[in-house]
């Protein structure tokens, strides 16, 4: 078995008396499209900010390609290549989409952009930010301000940020919150059409999204891995719909 993207071995963190999460081992491999569910309080939150380096570990180890980045914090993380959607980007409202991904490959390559005009004239950085618009299919709203952007559509233009950050990892929490239902599509959509390397891991609470995005499951129940496997296996699990599922299971297979 080839070594995963990124992998963790015994993690766990407490917050004094409190076990958050404990003795998790996760693999997530390269091209991944996996998903993290399970109640609230479960842990999947916590288990994300030790992943991308917002929260230290108390026990175990973050393994990413092979080396040991425990100890490293959020900022090296993502400029090896872990992106957390919500975390990494703080969207300029008053900006243009092209301004917001353009400061992303503007810090990644070193060059400053002009707090004046963020979008300068340097046409090789413009090209790629555009390129980035591209692969999410927001190249038409590249002149728009953010803030003008219905709110799908600027999780879209987070997507792109850490694009252009040369993400290899995609930690997405709930990109589809407060999205209506019928424009889901939108998200799911842009991650399918990511460059096949990239690793995606979604913590998701709407069940369709989950099966209609994932091609891995993991269940996190009181702090710790429940069970892992297929769609098709979580959707059988029996002990799944006990804890979690419950007549979700039964729509979602009926959508799926």
């Amino acid at each position: 078995m080839s070594a995963p993207l990124l992998e963790t071995r015994g993690l766990g963190r407490n917050f004094g008396a409190l076990l958050a999460v404990h003795d998790i081992n996760f693999r997530l491999e390269a091209g991944a499209r996996h998903a993290l569910i399970g109640p609230n309080g479960a842990g999947k939150t916590t288990f994300i900010n030790l992943l991308s380096g917002v929260l230290q570990s108390s026990t175990g180890q973050v393994i990413f390609k092979g080396d040991d980045i425990t100890e490293m914090p959020e900022a090296a993380r993502v400029k090896l290549g872990i992106a957390r959607t919500f975390q990494i980007n703080r969207l300029f409202r008053g900006l243009s989409v092209l301004e917001n991904v353009y400061i992303a490959v503007a810090e990644r390559t070193g060059i400053a952009p002009s707090k004046l005009r963020p979008a300068g004239t340097r046409k090789n950085v413009v090209d790629e930010a555009m390129h980035m618009l591209e692969t999410v299919k927001l190249q038409d709203a590249a002149g728009s301000l953010v803030s003008e952007l219905p709110y799908g559509r600027q999780r879209l233009v987070e997507i792109a940020i850490a694009l252009g950050l040369r993400s290899e990892v995609l930690l997405l929490d709930e990109p589809a919150a407060g999205v209506p239902s019928a424009e889901t599509h939108i998200i799911l959509d842009a991650v399918a059409g990511l460059p096949k390397h990239i690793g995606v891991l979604i913590i998701e609470h709407d069940m369709d999204v989950v099966f209609r995005f994932a091609e891995r499951i993991t269940v996190m129940v009181a702090g710790s891995v429940f069970t892992e496997g297929t769609p098709e296996q979580i959707r059988a699990d029996e002990r799944v719909r006990a804890v979690y599922l419950g007549q979700e299971a039964h729509r979602g297979a009926a959508h799926g």
